[in-house]
């Protein structure tokens, strides 16, 4: 209050004569005016931490929430609470995506196909990698015509293992999607890999079943337009949109070439980087060699059965 006075008036009688007159000292005055010059320890603080808040959510495509965000932090050594996150967020003017609600369905079914049984039964979860792998069709509208995307998801640790962008949703576009998720897994053949997907002509096709064997896999498939049959796929697939799609720096997209550009970014990122609370804040990748690293360690025949 004094100082506000001071401030109003000094320029018509002085700092001396009124500070006189308030019976306070000039240098106490002097020394407030320093203190509001001065950024408090906190507001040093609160700078250096913006910058790396600001750091990380560009490295990570400017998707993160203030959870995300602050994870991301503290897995980077910063000590700072997730309210205070949320607090500085708001300061830069930074947020996280929204996922999109708006559903299209791109199952086309075969109605003579011979369809496998749901091995799953809504029940997406794995205790080791290689055990269930979910996969479906997504579609993205471009300048060139409809593209469209096939994504392959272990259950386990929800790396994406597999996946192909192509003009078209013809069964060989899903065969590539399984060739790639193959030779990531070093190109082995995955005795007793339950391999899901809804009933869509690409996956109850006879090429693609016969893939399957060959490699050792058996099919799974679930019902036509139920997006619970096939959630973790249907996440996935909306991870993308929101992500990488529609994303913060996102814009209409040429044709499938540049889509597929784009795409292979954002599953590098998805895998190696992105946070899931599914593996306890940690990407994909980190879970796997967490895993991989506990069997090496474990008694023999504890954990490997």
């Amino acid at each position: 209050m004094i100082v506000n006075y001071v401030d109003q008036h000094r320029d018509c009688f002085g700092v001396e004569p009124i500070c006189k007159a308030l019976q306070v000292a000039p240098s106490s005055y002097y020394a407030a005016k320093r203190r509001e010059a001065e950024p408090s320890p906190r507001a040093m603080r609160d700078a250096a931490m913006m910058q790396v808040l600001m750091v990380l959510w560009v490295a990570n495509r400017k998707v993160y929430g203030a959870h995300k965000l602050w994870k991301a932090a503290v897995r980077a050594g910063h000590d700072i609470g997730r309210d205070q996150t949320a607090r500085l967020m708001r300061e830069l003017g930074i947020e996280g995506v929204s996922r999109r609600r708006k559903k299209v369905f791109t199952t086309r079914q075969d109605p003579d196909a011979t369809r496998a049984p749901d091995l799953v039964d809504r029940n997406f979860t794995a205790d080791h990698p290689d055990a269930l792998w979910v996969t479906d069709l997504t579609y993205v509208p471009t300048r060139s015509g409809m593209a469209y995307v096939c994504f392959i998801v272990d259950a386990f640790s929800r790396r994406i293992v597999g996946w192909r962008c192509a003009s078209n949703m013809r069964t060989d576009m899903v065969l590539d999607a399984l060739e790639m998720a193959r030779r990531s897994r070093g190109g082995r053949r995955l005795i007793g890999l339950v391999t899901h997907s809804d009933a869509g002509s690409q996956f109850t096709s006879v090429r693609f079943t016969e893939r399957l064997d060959e490699i050792g896999a058996r099919p799974s498939i679930g019902t036509v337009a139920d997006s619970y049959d096939n959630a973790l796929a249907e996440t996935t697939n909306g991870l993308y949109k929101t992500e990488c799609v529609y994303g913060p720096d996102a814009t209409s997209w040429d044709g499938v070439d540049e889509l597929e550009l784009a795409t292979l970014s954002w599953v590098h990122w998805f895998n190696e980087q992105r946070l899931h609370s599914h593996c306890n804040d940690t990407p994909p990748a980190e879970l796997e060699a967490a895993f991989y690293t506990a069997q090496q360690t474990a008694p023999t025949g504890v954990g490997n059965q």
